[in-house]
């Protein structure tokens, strides 16, 4: 079987279901480690990316609920694939609706594991790029000078060179330039990429600052 990228973060208060979920996982390539508890996860593990989180519903000291919410609290983005022995509708649905991405029960297959592990890692690793490029376009519009930033607006929301013009109460010519320097300072190619990198990144909200 080919190798896999990726991390996985078990945790199981079943031993044996640790030692022999780790095992499969680490013979088809992925990177995993293991905790018996919730708490100890919160306290031992390092965030990596991509990465999942194959999380036990059911556990004595903290819920996989518990910990769903914890994780959300401190703004840790690891997709989770909650694992449980027993259908609780009611948790199901709660899971589900703060992000988690799939639900497993006892006893699963491996091809369900390996499709739900991989789907996850995919996930992250798209999400990790979204959010670097996110890093990047605000640190691009960051360069722009008050005046580009202005100029920046008003190409977003559809004003033409000349309309431009006349709302910052300059020429043409000089509003052409500005233009110039934004496309090339935003690595935008397009109008059409500008609008929606500056929609995606949320640079709206930084135009008050």
């Amino acid at each position: 079987m080919t190798k896999s990228s990726g991390h996985i973060y078990l945790i199981d208060d079943d031993e044996s279901m640790r030692t022999s979920l780790t095992r499969m996982l680490r013979e088809v390539g992925y990177m995993v480690e293991d905790y018996s508890s919730a708490l100890i996860f919160l306290e031992k593990s390092i965030p990596v990316s991509p990465a999942v989180i194959l999380l036990d519903m059911q556990m004595p000291d903290m819920t996989g609920l518990d910990l769903q919410e914890k994780l959300l609290q401190l703004g840790r983005k690891t997709p989770i694939v909650f694992v449980s022995g027993q259908s609780h509708p009611h948790q199901i649905v709660k899971g589900l609706k703060k992000g988690a991405l799939d639900f497993l029960f006892k006893p699963f297959n491996l091809e369900d594991l390996l499709k739900a592990v991989a789907e996850a890692i995919d996930f992250d690793r798209r999400q990790l790029k979204r959010i670097s490029q996110d890093v990047e376009t605000k640190k691009d519009y960051a360069s722009l000078t008050p005046r580009e930033k202005e100029v920046c607006m008003w190409l977003v929301q559809g004003l033409l060179n000349k309309d431009i013009a006349v709302k910052l109460g300059t020429t043409d010519a000089t509003i052409k330039v500005h233009k110039a320097r934004v496309m090339d300072k935003m690595h935008a190619d397009s109008l059409q990429t500008l609008v929606k990198k500056f929609l995606e990144s949320d640079l709206g909200d930084l135009t008050t600052n």
